[in-house]
């Protein structure tokens, strides 16, 4: 039987709901009534996972405060057989957007909640996304628990969805727009009247009558910055306290509680300083640090929202394709393998496909890093999350969506930033420990200034308690880490492990693969050798005609040579497999391949054919009774290799290269890139013991492969990169993906991680130093409260613009 449910009531747990509100929820077709974000965001996700009966067939409201000790029931709606939550047999796992999240110090006392409930084994919440990453065993735990602990200290969580967290980011940073502008309203009106009382005491014109009349109303004047724009510190002060926890709210609101009702007790009484000013001014700069905070973390973020939001949550189904080029719009989940879509210019490609009608260019910049659109034409590849930039396609599903190339890096994104590098876990440490040893030092400066002046302990107290700045020491390193990743992000760099930055900074040896790697992985022509009675740019457009219908290697290095110029047409094509091809081009027979072949038409070789050959393929080009030309093919260096190896050498680390190639060849790149430590015809397991003797000697070794007998190595080096073209077995194994495929980028993060790790020194030094200047010149009485806010904000606004000069490209 229903709930008998009250109009004006809120529709999910029954408290009223505030007049002008704006929250609400449609639950079967009907616009629901909220009484706050929080009741609505828990009914939004009731209706999402298609729970709705809920709200039809429950017999009273969800659990409200009255009873939030217990569990409410709409979090028992989430269970381990969700697919959302599926990992393996034994554990699942989940990705939850958090709201509430204020500074670092809710990214420790949520991770510390999570971690004490049994079943747990993993939670790591990245303070600049706001996203928690949770693993359990689903033996001990339910999904409910979970949300319900993250409640249980203040905080609300539920699956991640890219455009509810979207709005809800939003809508957070309005509020505290809201709660900043009353306090910068509350802070000048004050100032008005504190300004005049000043400097009428200095001269003795101001009379008790008027001194009171000001006091009480500063006082009026400060209570909507106490009621309202500093909620944000007493909410938070009051979950760490109810965790057990002391959290780096708790100094500030109690600098604030001690101003203000300190003053309230002098307004009363008529007797000692009032701190209207300087706990209105105190709010009001804290506030614009947090602010500049969540800006912050939003921009260093924004490269993974981006991506989070560019896979289209609909396409145009052709059903009746290709006798009925009718469209119908589908939700792009539901697409299947085979498919066939249309893709309008400017729309994103909803899943991997083949083009089977059109050609037009693509814009790959989300997925790789590179800028320039790609043509792309009919009977070739394009992935997911790519975005369709000039004319119309018909594509054929290859994937479903959540299988798509933006699906499987939006997988590894989840992993990103899903734990913290060990200089991160020490600021943590310290800035807990930090905020005890603040209290405690409070207190004994309260009780010497008690005794050596009264009328100085309270401000004298309350300065240390604001001018202390332990938010500074917590942001120094995450908001720099941030602000790397997305920069590394925008030019198709993903780092996968929270230590990457850290450990390529300490790594000692650079251990490169050849093919694929240090080479393009595939044959480009390096040299052509005229033997008589064609010119090489004649003889090369003879073997394109030659090679024009063959997709093998060494074909397309010698079309890709010839390039896009007119070619003769070739006539009687006859192929030998292993050996070359013969036809007629201008009415002449040719042939093309090894020596032995064209030796059965050219004649006997001139000279000995091995010669020059060295870690080269041989091909050659004759007609009847000559010899026309050789063209040496090999598997070309990157352009970029020289400056990668040059760079790191330069570093003073040792560079190595490892290789399942010959000995020779792999030499012979040793030898081209000047690395002088090289080992060829390596297996798997090979490199993998090279590795760890070189980590048993303390080394640090960072790996960087592509192929799938890399995997086994890129997983035991202490940091390692796959390249984004290669296996995704290597990439799964890695520690960082290249997407751009480009060499260039590894030098592109090992310059990153330098500055990152530098900027994140002169972050703890800057806040070391001034919390030891600081809080001893606060506690002499140097400082005022209003002087110690300004302190205090300022500190935390020179380590977050620091660090955001890592977003710069």
């Amino acid at each position: 039987m229903n709930a008998v449910l009250q109009p004006s009531a809120c529709f999910h747990c029954g408290l009223p709901v505030p007049g002008g509100s704006s929250w609400h929820v449609t639950i079967d077709d009907v616009p629901r009534a909220m009484c706050c974000p929080g009741c609505e965001a828990v009914a939004q996700t009731i209706v999402d996972i298609g729970q709705s009966a809920y709200y039809r067939e429950r017999d009273e409201y969800a659990v409200n405060a009255a009873g939030a000790t217990m569990v409410p029931p709409e979090l028992r709606l989430y269970s381990n057989d969700d697919a959302q939550f599926a990992r393996d047999a034994s554990s699942c796992e989940a990705t939850l957007s958090v709201e509430g999240i204020r500074c670092a110090a809710c990214v420790w006392l949520i991770e510390r909640q999570l971690t004490r409930l049994p079943g747990v084994q993993a939670a790591s919440l990245n303070v600049a996304t706001e996203r928690l990453y949770v693993r359990w065993s689903r033996a001990q735990c339910e999904p409910g628990d979970i949300l319900q602990a993250v409640r249980q200290v203040g905080y609300t969580a539920y699956p991640y969805d890219a455009v509810r967290h979207g709005e809800r980011l939003q809508k957070a940073s309005k509020t505290l727009g809201r709660q900043l502008f009353v306090a910068g309203l509350s802070m000048m009106q004050v100032m008005m009247y504190v300004a005049p009382a000043y400097l009428a005491a200095e001269d003795g014109t101001l009379d008790d009558g008027m001194a009171s009349l000001m006091r009480w109303a500063s006082l009026l004047l400060t209570l909507p910055a106490i009621c309202y724009s500093a909620m944000p510190f007493f909410q938070g002060a009051w979950a760490s306290l109810r965790a057990r926890t002391l959290g780096m709210d708790v100094p500030v609101a109690l600098g604030i509680l001690a101003a203000f009702f300190g003053s309230v007790v002098a307004t009363f009484t008529g007797r000692g300083e009032v701190y209207y000013d300087s706990a209105t001014m105190f709010i009001f700069l804290l506030l614009c640090s947090r602010y500049f905070e969540l800006q912050a973390r939003r921009k260093a973020a924004s490269a993974l929202e981006r991506l989070q939001h560019a896979l289209p949550a609909s396409a145009s189904l052709m059903a009746g394709f290709p006798d009925n080029r009718a469209t119908s719009l589908v939700p792009a989940g539901s697409l299947a393998v085979g498919d066939v879509i249309l893709v309008k210019p400017g729309e994103a490609i909803a899943a991997d496909s083949v083009i089977i009608e059109g050609t037009s260019a693509l814009d790959l910049s989300l997925l790789t890093g590179e800028s320039a659109a790609q043509r792309r034409k009919t009977g070739e590849r394009v992935p997911g999350g790519a975005i369709n930039a000039s004319a119309a396609l018909i594509l054929r599903v290859l994937k479903p969506a959540r299988e798509s190339t933006l699906s499987d890096l939006l997988k590894l994104i989840e992993r990103a930033g899903s734990g913290k590098p060990q200089i991160a876990q020490w600021a943590d440490k310290v800035a807990a420990w930090f905020v005890l040893g603040l209290l405690l030092f409070a207190v004994a400066v309260f009780a010497f200034w008690s005794w050596h002046d009264p009328s100085q302990a309270w401000p004298v107290a309350i300065a240390v308690l604001v001018v202390s700045c332990p938010c500074a020491l917590s942001l120094a390193t995450p908001t720099a880490l941030a602000a790397a990743t997305d920069s590394l992000l925008r030019r198709g760099v993903l780092i996968v492990q929270p230590h990457v930055l850290e450990t390529l900074h300490r790594a000692t040896h650079i251990v490169f693969d050849k093919t694929g790697t240090l080479t393009l992985g595939r044959p480009v022509l390096r040299q052509t050798e005229g033997l008589g009675g064609m010119t090489e740019d004649a003889s090369l457009q003879v073997a394109a005609a030659l090679e024009a219908g063959s997709a093998h290697p060494l074909a397309q290095a010698i079309l890709l040579a010839a390039g896009e110029q007119a070619r003769a047409h070739a006539e009687h094509l006859q192929e030998v497999q292993g050996q070359g091809l013969e036809g007629i081009v201008d009415g002449v027979r040719y042939r093309l391949g090894n020596a032995a072949f064209v030796a059965a038409l050219a004649g006997p070789p001139l000279g000995d054919t091995a010669v020059g050959m060295q870690g080269m393929t041989p091909l050659y080009l004759g007609t009847q009774g000559r010899w026309l030309t050789r063209f040496l093919l090999s598997d070309a260096l990157r352009p970029e290799a020289r400056e990668v190896v040059a760079y790191f050498q330069r570093r003073g680390k040792q560079v190595v290269l490892l290789s399942g190639d010959q000995e020779a060849l792999t030499q012979s790149v040793a030898t081209e890139l000047g690395i002088h430590t090289a080992c060829g015809e390596c297996l798997p397991d090979e490199k993998l013991d090279f590795v760890q003797q070189l980590q048993a000697t303390g080394a640090v070794v960072a790996m960087v492969g592509d192929g799938i007998n890399d995997a086994a190595v890129l997983s035991g080096a202490d940091v390692s990169f796959a390249m984004g073209s290669g296996a995704a077995l290597a990439q799964a194994h890695a520690d960082t993906v290249l997407l751009s495929s480009q060499l260039v980028s590894v030098l592109d993060t090992a310059k990153t991680a330098a500055r990152s790790m530098r900027i994140i020194r002169e972050n703890l030094g800057w806040a070391t130093l001034y919390n030891l200047t600081a809080i001893p010149a606060a506690a002499l009485g140097y400082l005022n409260p209003w002087l110690s806010g300004v302190g205090m904000a300022a500190s935390s606004a020179v380590v977050i613009a620091n660090a955001l000069r890592l977003r710069k490209v």
